[in-house]
């Protein structure tokens, strides 16, 4: 017997069920957001999640919780559990904002007219296994998903989070044909949360009171820009130093492997809740919802995300490569790109994380 998630697939007719409880209204005269029918007719706002694993369903159920959007759309190739797991939300409707949810494995049946598609398919990272290591297996399934959302949603904002995410923001962009400013990754934005939240600890101040930002490859190579990490408009970065147990008779060099330290713990963090879960996905998801209500809020907030970062601090023309650097976001996307003053050290090492990056890039061929 099929299961319903609808009075309608019961056999129930939706149309006369509402005519009979409610009398018409006529519009008014002066009224243009409403019909005679009481339906808003302002522009509702749709996003589409591919991929219902673990960072797809806590990124969905977030946005949902946050109410974001009117119209959540969901993608997985597994029917079932795509299936329960729109149910599952669904059963939730008497708690939450208003909000329309609908499901199925092929793209083009519910992501068309999106106003966002987040892109979370691809294969779980395992335990041990660097975010590059993932690159083959996902490449292709991308080759499946982008054109596809591209076609259904010419006007869309793509924001890409799975991995290895710098890599397949720049795949997502040469498969989709869509302007550099409407292709986004995730990228450091959660990496530069653990950063703060980890120095906020430290200083015992609120994380969102730190200022402090990952930039470059989301993953091993990626750079603490120690330079501009500042609490109050205060820098903090001599603050630190000093208060390390070794710093009295230490020299730089000791000083430098602290903070070295410090960044390691950031890079480590998601490799350690993977041994102990199997998976991230509660910071992934609220990560990605802060970034989706900057973009369809048009809220103009500096966020550090991959971004075809050519031309800046030194990277190559001819390398178009993406990588994190902080970004001003908006309803159209990608607003503008902060030029950061980093110290040479901090170039040198983005630089480094550019080159790894876009030899990846360069050996696939788009």
């Amino acid at each position: 017997m099929k299961k319903a998630c609808s009075l309608s697939e019961l056999g129930f007719d939706a149309d006369s069920a509402s005519s009979g409880l409610f009398r018409a209204v006529a519009a008014n005269g002066g009224d243009h957001h409403h019909d005679s029918s009481g339906t808003s007719m302002h522009r509702l706002t749709k996003v589409s999640v591919i991929g219902a694993g673990n960072v797809g369903m806590a990124i969905a159920q977030t946005i949902l919780t946050r109410g974001l959007a009117d119209e959540i759309a969901l993608v997985d190739a597994l029917p079932d559990k795509l299936r329960g797991e729109m149910l599952d939300l669904q059963h939730a409707a008497a708690f939450l904002p208003r909000t329309r949810l609908v499901s199925d494995t092929d793209i083009a049946a519910v992501t068309r007219g999106s106003d966002l598609a987040i892109v979370t398919a691809g294969a779980r990272q395992i335990p041990g296994e660097t975010r590059l290591n993932l690159l083959q297996r996902n490449v292709s399934l991308f080759r499946k998903i982008i054109p596809a959302l591209a076609q259904n949603s010419p006007e869309a904002l793509l924001l890409v989070v799975s991995n290895p995410v710098d890599i397949l923001t720049y795949v997502a962009w040469k498969l989709s044909g869509f302007p550099v400013s409407r292709v986004i990754g995730s990228g450091t934005n959660l990496d530069s949360s653990r950063f703060r939240f980890l120095l906020a600890e430290h200083l015992d101040v609120n994380a969102q009171d730190v200022q402090a930002y990952m930039v470059g490859e989301h993953g091993d190579s990626s750079v603490a820009v120690w330079s501009s990490v500042s609490v109050a408009g205060m820098p903090v970065l001599k603050t630190l130093q000093d208060s390390h147990t070794t710093s009295a008779s230490a020299s730089m060099i000791m000083k430098e492997e602290a903070l070295e330290g410090i960044r390691r713990a950031v890079v480590n963090s998601a490799y350690e809740v993977i041994g102990l879960k199997g998976y991230t996905s509660w910071a992934i998801g609220y990560s990605v919802a802060n970034l989706v209500a900057t973009l369809l809020r048009d809220q103009r907030r500096i966020h550090p995300v991959s971004v075809l970062a050519t031309g800046f601090h030194g990277i190559a023309d001819d390398h178009e490569v993406f990588l994190s650097l902080p970004a001003r976001l908006g309803r159209a996307g990608v607003l503008g790109v902060v030029d950061m003053e980093l110290t040479h050290e901090e170039t040198k090492r983005l630089r480094h994380s550019a080159k790894t990056i876009w030899e990846n890039c360069n050996q696939l061929g788009l």
